[in-house]
């Protein structure tokens, strides 16, 4: 049962085989024996979960449920949660207890979904090793020498050690994308706006995209047909009508044309991810899928791109933890300009501090145009590069991470080594594109690897139709870490 789809779970559920309250109580038994090693989440209130799987039991004796009521979930900490404590993983936020519920909570909610607990995180989802959260690093299940990924790491974690089932994330550089191919699981970015970012606390808002993350596309397509939808409470949401992204799963995908951008295959890959990736590319050949080579020649510049706007709408977003309103208050100060200063020194961890030092930097009169200005017309570039390359092809396709998961602290003193872990993810980030990723088999040391599939703007059902396609004909999405008792 705990490695069963949502779609098994919702049938046992509406069976009335299991109740809601007894399946959250399995899966918190588990949170319970293996987060202390695994340190996946960070807030886990066991009253509040069975109250809401109890909750979510009537629903389905009334015979008033959806496909999701009663299936666990978890909340990526940067997810406003009424009652909840929400602290985006850091100091600066350990006290604050969410008063409403972000748009994403809300959905799910309304979906019947029970919520187990926030799941750790790279400190307000800087970072791509989930070690720069205030309450210590995630471990990856498949190896606990290893990172997770980030910033959605948690989350990440907790899916692939089968804790949850499934989990929201959030993805700005590729914080859902490459934790899910480090960690062996599924997980998707929609389209830049499909999700309300209402309630979720903001890196870099002209990126940051909020997404689902479980065992399989079909798992990600029910989670995403709740999610989405038109939120007036978020300017940059979208006014679409709602798709079903499970209608089309079983479609053939004969004739697909996958493109395979030439600089994803360049150096910089790994050769066992590189091994990894042609042989899921194989099994695409099989279904009848066509391979055309593309260009995204602006691709190169795309970290620096990245790291620049991000910086910059970081150090806009976080000048409201001040100390004032809410928030980590420093008990030592002698005046206004101390208490400012001496609240964000200590509630603020280094990645933070140096990313609101280069955003600052970047956004000062002498420096705007060189810097940002710059890298707002390169992102309209890269974003050119991709609707270029479209026009050849229906999907594309290429590796998730440059690498495997990397070993805790080994580049924590290098944080150039560490934005580059986002080479392949962040194009489709800064284009606004939905792109995903889906477990293809084992690297170096047995750990994970992903393959990364990206769409045209609004073609998720495509994108999940794909992913699906391919894991009806392997089972890399079924395995489980070992030392994971089921």
């Amino acid at each position: 049962m705990l490695n069963a789809s949502l779609k098994q779970l919702s049938l046992l559920l509406s069976e009335k085989k299991i109740s809601s309250a007894e399946l959250a109580g399995e899966f918190l038994a588990r949170i319970k024996a293996l987060n202390p090693d695994l340190n996946a989440f960070i807030t886990v209130d066991e009253e509040k979960s069975l109250k809401q799987a109890q909750a979510a039991d009537k629903m389905i004796a009334s015979g008033q449920f959806t496909a999701l009521t009663g299936i666990p979930v978890a909340q990526k900490d940067m997810f406003c949660t009424k009652g909840w404590l929400t602290t985006c993983g850091s100091k600066m936020l350990s006290n604050f207890v969410s008063p409403y519920d972000a748009a994403v909570v809300n959905q799910l909610d309304r979906a019947g979904m029970v919520n187990l607990g926030k799941t750790n995180m790279d400190e307000f989802a800087m970072g791509s090793s989930n070690e720069t959260s205030y309450y210590g690093p995630v471990k990856n299940p498949w190896d606990r020498q290893a990172v997770p990924g980030g910033s959605s790491g948690g989350s990440a974690c907790a899916v692939a050690a089968r804790l949850v089932p499934a989990a929201t994330g959030s993805d700005t550089g590729g914080s859902i994308r490459q934790p899910a191919a480090l960690c062996g699981i599924s997980g998707i970015r929609p389209t830049y706006g499909l999700v309300s970012r209402y309630g979720m606390i903001a890196l870099a808002s002209s990126i940051d995209q909020a997404g689902p993350m479980a065992k399989s596309a079909e798992d990600l397509a029910l989670l995403l047909n709740s999610m989405i939808g038109f939120d007036e409470r978020d300017s940059t949401s979208l006014q679409r009508e709602k798709e079903n992204y499970t209608q089309d799963l079983e479609k053939s995908i004969d004739g697909l044309r996958i493109g395979l951008p030439r600089e994803f295959f360049a150096e910089g890959i790994s050769s066992d991810v590189s091994s990894a990736v042609e042989t899921a590319l194989a099994e695409y050949r099989k279904l009848g899928a066509t391979f055309v080579e593309v260009s995204l020649p602006n691709s190169k510049h795309a970290v620096s791109v990245y790291c620049v706007l991000a910086a910059a709408e970081a150090s806009s977003n976080l000048s409201r933890f001040d100390g004032i309103r809410y928030g980590y208050r420093t008990p030592h100060h002698t005046n206004l300009e101390d208490l400012y200063t001496k609240t964000r020194a200590e509630g603020f961890g280094d990645e933070v501090k140096r990313r609101i030092l280069m955003g600052t930097h970047v956004l000062t009169h002498g420096c705007y145009e060189t810097y940002y200005l710059q890298a707002q017309k390169l992102r309209r570039l890269i974003t050119e590069d991709f609707i270029k390359a479209f026009e050849q092809c229906d999907v594309m396709m290429g590796p998730t991470s440059p690498t495997v998961a990397f070993n805790l602290g080994e580049k924590c003193a290098d944080p150039t080594q560490m934005y580059l872990s986002d080479t392949y993810t962040c194009t489709v980030s800064l284009a606004g594109l939905p792109g995903m990723s889906i477990p293809i088999g084992f690297g170096n040391n047995k750990r994970p690897a992903g393959l990364q599939i990206i769409g045209n703007y609004f073609r998720e059902a495509l994108l999940l139709n794909t992913a699906h396609r391919y894991q009806q004909v392997t089972n890399w999405h079924e395995l489980t870490p070992p030392g994971i008792n089921l």
